[in-house]
């Protein structure tokens, strides 16, 4: 079992930035792969970043490519999801996932094919 905590989330104004954390424990070994999701009100979750946890090569949509960086520090099992220039349609929880799987790019599309979550973080960026 992996467990993930997220943190960092909260309230900003649009142009802003901010930077999520996910901390992982447990069987972190088995955790290949590691990405972001959001879901807004009324909405599907969907992929935002995800990082070969071996590699280090990272993935992203055309949504959020250029603004938003995903990135690792193994010493402590910790993801990060560094987002700058939010916009007001960045608001959404954000969710850290696993899965034992490697990345690949329709990972992030595939929200069943992730079998690890957090509880959670809410952005909110206003205009």
């Amino acid at each position: 079992q992996v467990q993930l905590v997220e943190s960092g989330g909260g309230s900003v104004q649009a142009g802003g930035s901010l930077r999520l954390s996910c901390a992982a424990s447990g069987a972190t070994y088995s955790s290949n792969c590691m990405g972001w999701f959001r879901q807004a009100p009324g909405k599907e979750r969907e992929g935002v970043a995800a990082i070969d946890t071996g590699g280090g090569r990272t993935y992203y949509p055309d949504s959020v490519k250029g603004r938003f960086t995903i990135s690792q520090d193994n010493a402590k099992n910790t993801v990060y999801l560094q987002m700058n220039s939010l916009k007001p349609e960045d608001t959404a929880m954000y969710y850290c996932a696993a899965r034992r799987s490697g990345c690949t790019v329709t990972a992030l599309k595939s929200v069943w094919a992730w079998g690890y979550w957090g509880q959670g973080t809410q952005v909110t960026v206003s205009s």
